[in-house]
């Protein structure tokens, strides 16, 4: 992997992979942009949950569903210059225009996956995904040591009903300066499973899971897909490699090798699961453990879901789920896994 660092014209970071040593990105942003702006952002601390909450009121008007041609990741072309300067790339990260976390705050990224706006990561080939997965990687390392960083999460949106603004193929990469609620809680239901049992929750979980089988949806030498037990969502995978390591870079070279195919054909089973011919929207979420306290018990896992629950119904959350956080699943986690397995590549 080749990987080249630049600035933008307003001083932003964007960095190319390359699976060519060869490929020259290098290539200058002649747009008329000043100086960015520093994030007016805020990190506030709910009193009763305890739960930090980022306040950025500065991205209201961040760039809304542009038309194809006006696409701001694509690349530039001769009269039409974009966030990404160079004609063609393979894989390209850049800090956010429109950051929720920036300076003391953070930094938010956005990835984008292929140059080929009309794509989705499921059409990739294993040796694009590879060199995503490789800048996933190198982006956790890089930002894991900054000064104030306390997680780095990889995620993909996809689909308007996910809320995703640009259509274009792409995830983004936060850089939290707090451990996040969902992380913080999962840490000590860990923590208190250690205390009590002596063991690691993660891997009895993953365990237990490949032993049942029943919501087990694809294995392989490294790696298991499964329907979580008490799934939140109608369709909802959980993506484990068989030896737990606390985040991406620690990823062992079998593993790293695997994972292009068994995440593809997920992405795959998703986009059949309803039968439509648009694909199925989705949040996909590594979540990797914290710096700092917590995490040498903590499992790398990537979790998949879609709000689609029905070929022409959205899962909405009701009441008790966002007033509560109080779920509701319609869809029984056995026959999701089950479906799942149904609509695997012949």
């Amino acid at each position: 992997m080749k990987r080249t660092s630049t600035r933008l014209a307003d001083g932003r970071e964007i960095l190319y992979y390359d699976t060519n040593d060869g490929a020259a990105r290098a290539v200058p942003d002649t747009r008329p942009l000043g100086a960015a702006t520093a994030s007016t952002s805020e990190v506030r601390r709910d009193p009763l949950l305890g739960d930090s909450v980022v306040i950025a009121s500065h991205r209201q008007g961040r760039t809304y569903h542009p038309p194809a041609d006006a696409c701001p990741l694509c690349p530039s072309t001769e009269g039409r210059a974009s966030e990404i300067p160079a004609p063609d790339y393979e894989v390209a990260v850049f800090e956010n225009r429109f950051p929720s976390l920036a300076g003391d705050t953070g930094r938010c990224e956005v990835i984008c996956f292929t140059p080929d706006h009309r794509t989705s990561f499921a059409e990739l080939d294993e040796e694009r995904a590879a060199l995503v997965l490789a800048a996933w990687t190198d982006r956790t390392a890089e930002l894991s040591v900054r000064e104030g960083v306390r997680q780095v999460y990889c995620f993909e949106n996809r689909g308007t009903e996910i809320g995703v603004t640009l259509a274009h193929p792409h995830g983004q990469i936060y850089a939290f300066p707090f451990v996040t609620p969902r992380t913080t809680r999962m840490l000590a239901t860990v923590a208190a499973h250690r205390a009590r049992t002596g063991g690691n929750l993660f891997e009895e979980v993953l365990a237990a899971e490949r032993a049942d089988g029943s919501r087990t949806v694809l294995t392989g030498e490294h790696w298991t897909a499964f329907v979580p037990y008490a799934a939140r969502w109608p369709y909802e995978v959980h993506l484990y490699p068989h030896h737990r390591v606390p985040d991406l870079p620690a990823l062992g070279d079998a593993a790293r090798a695997e994972f292009p195919r068994i995440y593809l054909e997920l992405l795959r089973r998703f986009d059949r699961l309803f039968g439509r011919t648009d694909p199925t929207p989705y949040i996909s979420a590594w979540h990797q453990a914290p710096l700092g306290e917590g995490r040498e018990d903590f499992a790398l896992h990537l979790e998949l879901f879609t709000v689609r629950r029905t070929a022409d119904k959205l899962k909405y959350l009701a009441g008790t789920e966002s007033g509560m956080e109080a779920y509701m699943n319609d869809v029984r986690p056995e026959d999701a896994a089950a479906r799942l397995r149904q609509v695997a590549t012949p």
